[in-house]
């Protein structure tokens, strides 16, 4: 989702963009460079600040409704299905793995239709960290509920809280993840950059990767750290584990896996309470004249479909196909390229899904293995991001070179699940390749999810944060339901008498393109240095739009006959049209 403007403070963006300089580089008068990013010492970012927002992360590390809900809900399909691994559901009888991957399509499904809803709306006034508590609390409720669910019989309420619970985790997800811009360009570092830049010291391309580093060393500090306490976090798990002795029974295991739900939730409350409190509620736009937040939000979602094309490296990044007969004169030689973060993202979220579920297979949902493998994943993750950062740092690498590092982890991941599909020797069927697995995704495949949030930090103009998180996580959203619903129906078509349960590996070899597509688009076509001259004209023309709109409605209320200015004074919201 999206922060608008959730670290600057400037007049708000639904009026004024270019106030603050936005999207300038010098002012009219006198040449005298402008900072990109004006600041209000009211608003600095503040160390105990920076410290509570690394700290929700620590707490809503995916433990509770991202990686144990999972597995317990699959656990429930699995003993309730019993020797013939299929149930019924949606109407047809199906496989568990083809349940749990419809389960995660109609998940996402909602959170487009959701996102859609709140995500649009989210750039007004201050009302993101609300969202963010009020979902924060849905979820713990959903994790405490998994108390009360640990038995085969109730696996269709499992199902529901599957369903909700991952919608509950990637809301907060988003909306805690959208505050990181704003963070990163309020520091004193970036503050003295910008003094500097203003003197004429440094260039604007020197001030660009300041700002790049700041919002790196932000994003990647906070997944390091949340990957170490994260650790501590599944030692007190084992303890607790041990504690109720899951190793006694079939039924020990179920509560096992619920009492460690709550448990971690218990851990995210507790983490969440200081970032409640410390953020800063630093100012969004205000409404549009004549405009509802009901009304501003569609308008909101309805300028960003209408002017995203004239941010031409965004739009790669960010859908992943562009068709010349819309607009060959802007468009040219970008014609249905295959790239982007919906393509990218959709095939991760469903390779993660696909190999979790055959990892769960494999160990036979043992909630002690599936703590220690989930300890040797989260420590290699610590290692890949910070080695990732470090190597970024030191070595002056862009963030698009290092974003094309990961994407070949993830080619990687998804060939060594296709060649599953043709030998049992190799390709998640062993015990030693989910070891192998959680370490190598650590290393390779994790730094997507800081690096991923950079690059639509990179493509998003300043001051419309909130606006183009929104419509990543709405893309995203879209994405990531077409991938499960086609692994699904991949898999039920591997269906026969002689194997009832199916192939489990065939969505690789569609992944596996899906991932190489993605990979090839987005390494020639993305450009980073044109996103931010692009960024800087979309605000430019936005500007001037805004100023011929106020004329105009100032040249209208002026010529207004006497008694009609009601009618005159609703001009506000055609000129809230003229800039749509």
């Amino acid at each position: 989702m999206a922060s608008n403007d959730p670290g600057f403070t400037m007049m708000p963006a639904a009026e004024d963009p270019t106030k603050g300089a936005e999207g300038l580089t010098t002012s009219s008068e006198d040449d005298q460079p402008v900072a990109p990013d004006q600041f209000d010492p009211k608003y600095e970012t503040e160390r105990w600040e920076i410290w509570a927002y690394y700290a929700y992360y620590i707490g809503n590390n995916g433990l509770t409704l991202f990686n144990f809900a999972p597995t317990a809900f699959q656990n429930l399909l699995y003993q309730a299905a019993g020797d013939s691994g299929t149930l019924v559901f949606a109407g047809r009888l199906r496989t568990i793995n083809s349940i749990v991957l419809l389960a995660n399509g109609i998940s996402f499904a909602i959170q487009v239709v959701l996102f859609l809803i709140i995500g649009s709306y989210a750039d007004f006034g201050r009302s993101r960290p609300n969202i963010l508590i009020f979902w924060s609390i849905f979820a713990f409720a959903i994790g405490f509920g998994w108390m009360g669910v640990y038995t085969p019989n109730k696996w269709e309420v499992a199902t529901g809280m599957y369903i909700v619970g991952l919608i509950a985790y990637q809301t907060t997800l988003t909306f805690w993840t959208a505050a990181f811009p704003g963070l990163a360009r309020n520091t004193p570092e970036l503050r003295a950059k910008a003094e500097q830049y203003t003197a004429g010291t440094i260039s604007r391309d020197e001030y660009d990767y300041a700002d790049t580093m700041q919002r790196s060393r932000l994003s990647n500090m906070a997944f390091y750290i949340q990957s170490l306490g994260e650790i501590v976090i599944l030692a007190l798990i084992v303890g607790v584990l041990y504690g109720v002795n899951v190793d006694a029974s079939v039924a020990a295991n179920n509560y096992g896996l619920s009492v460690l739900i709550a448990f971690a939730t218990g851990v995210w409350v507790l983490l969440a309470i200081p970032w409640f409190i410390i953020e800063k509620r630093r100012p969004g736009q205000s409404l549009p004249p004549g405009m509802n937040i009901v009304m501003a939000g569609f308008w909101q979602l309805y300028r960003a479909i209408t002017h995203i094309w004239r941010l031409k490296q965004s739009l790669i990044y960010l859908i992943g196909q562009l068709l010349s007969s819309s607009y060959p004169d802007k468009i040219e030689r970008l014609t249905r390229k295959i790239t982007g973060y919906f393509l990218l993202g959709d095939s991760l979220n469903t390779t993660v899904t696909v190999i979790g579920t055959l990892q769960n297979t494999i160990v036979s949902y043992n909630t002690l293995t599936l703590t220690y493998l989930l300890i040797v994943g989260i420590a290699a993750q610590a290692l890949g991001i910070y080695a990732f950062w470090f190597i970024q740092r030191r070595y002056s690498l862009s963030t698009k070179t290092m974003f094309n590092a990961v994407m070949v982890g993830i080619i990687l991941l998804d060939g060594w699940g296709m060649i599953g599909i043709w030998t049992q020797r190799f390709g998640f069927h062993h015990v030693w390749e989910v070891w192998v697995y959680q370490t190598f995704y650590g290393l390779f495949v994790c730094p997507w999810y800081s690096y991923s949030q950079i690059m639509i930090s990179e493509v998003t103009p300043r001051g419309k944060e909130f606006l183009f998180f929104s419509l990543f996580s709405i893309i995203g959203k879209t994405s990531s339901f077409i991938g499960p619903l086609v692994s699904s129906a991949i898999i039920d078509d591997t269906i026969t008498a002689a194997n009832p349960t199916g192939n489990n590996s065939t969505p690789f070899y569609f992944l596996f393109g899906l991932s190489l597509a993605s990979f090839l688009g987005l390494f020639w076509f993305v450009d980073l240095k044109k996103s931010r001259e692009e960024q800087a004209k979309f605000l430019e023309e936005e500007g001037i739009l805004k100023e011929k709109a106020e004329a105009e409605s100032e040249r209208q209320a002026w010529t207004l006959p006497r008694g009609g200015g009601q009618e005159g004074l609703g001009a506000p919201e055609v000129r809230g049209e003229k800039l749509a």
